[in-house]
């Protein structure tokens, strides 16, 4: 997708997914290329010509272009200089309008639906895989666009201590805690959640961690509000946990903003001083890791409102009892 000064915006893509552009309500011009490597350079060099590029300044936006793109483009315009416009983009998104927080809404809605349709089909036995497929087909189920912001992340046991841990055969055993981290995409729009269960019984430990969760969770969300630096979001979530004794197995920052994508700007980060707005949407999801055993993540949807935060998602934060 190319936007130029004076121009109406244009895209560069193959023929195969022309018909993606109909039914837009903007207009759109666009630049097809076939299979053949030659109708890659013809189609950037023609767009980018009659955009009249060559010889200017052009922002890409790094985390999204393939290396193959941005040569296409590098070759196509003479004379240009390519740089990095990532921030220039992200600043385009960070405040929704009232249109994009009702996708927003309604992609938490896909999502918190599936979950609860999920639910009553776990069972001790069933491996982490079996689980994030049927999570999968009741997203699909619920209204999510089939291409979602990422792939259930389920992770019971010993893989919950991992933040990031993918689905394996490994199969729920009572007494694991199971961490479902989640989301659905809608017109455009996604979703972003995580909550813990226990599966059957398990050790009062775990239920502390995941009442510790819980509170700092709250905390996180109750810190939001315009003009407060991302660094206090973080800083009230993390607090919680450290003055309970468990800071050094909290792991990662407390959130991350979301919208188009499942990780844009605004970051909820020990460091990050920018300052909250109306509008600006994000993650709150503290956590605790205990490794080699257990681990609690709860996450919600946030906007920013004239006066507050409000949480897109109302999904129970208690830990809940499932097999």
């Amino acid at each position: 997708l190319v936007y130029a000064p004076g121009k109406d915006p244009a895209i560069i893509l193959p023929e195969l997914e022309l018909q993606k552009t109909a039914g837009l309500a903007y207009p759109l011009k666009a630049y097809p290329y076939g299979e053949n490597p030659a109708d890659w350079s013809l189609a950037f060099r023609t767009a980018l010509f009659e955009l009249d590029l060559y010889g200017r300044t052009i922002g890409v936006e790094p985390r999204r272009m393939r290396v193959l793109e941005l040569r296409l483009v590098e070759g196509g315009a003479p004379g240009a200089h390519v740089i990095a416009a990532e921030q220039e983009l992200a600043s385009l998104r960070l405040r929704k309008d009232a249109e994009e927080i009702a996708k927003m809404r309604q992609a938490v809605k896909i999502a918190q639906d599936a979950l609860e349709a999920t639910l009553p089909q776990i069972k001790i036995g069933m491996s982490e895989k079996e689980l994030a497929a049927e999570l999968t087909v009741q997203l699909l189920r619920h209204g999510s666009e089939p291409e979602m912001p990422f792939a259930p992340i389920v992770s019971g046991g010993l893989n919950s201590a991992n933040p990031h841990a993918s689905p394996s055969e490994r199969k729920l055993q009572a007494g694991d805690l199971l961490v479902i981290d989640w989301g659905a995409a809608y017109d455009g729009y996604i979703s972003d959640l995580t909550r813990t269960f226990a599966v059957g019984e398990v050790d009062a430990e775990y239920r502390k961690i995941h009442e510790i969760v819980q509170q700092a969770n709250a905390a996180g969300r109750a810190a939001g509000k315009p003009g407060v630096a991302c660094a206090e979001v973080d800083k009230a979530a993390r607090t919680v946990i450290e003055a309970a004794g468990y800071g050094v197995y909290f792991t990662h920052r407390t959130g991350h903003g979301i919208g188009m994508e499942g990780h844009e700007e605004p970051y909820m980060r020990g460091d990050n001083q920018q300052l909250l707005e109306s509008g600006m949407a994000y993650t709150v999801e503290p956590g605790i890791y205990l490794p080699g055993r257990n681990g609690v993540r709860i996450e919600d949807d946030m906007v920013v409102t004239e006066n507050g935060c409000e949480s897109l998602s109302d999904l129970p934060r208690e830990i809940r009892v499932v097999g």
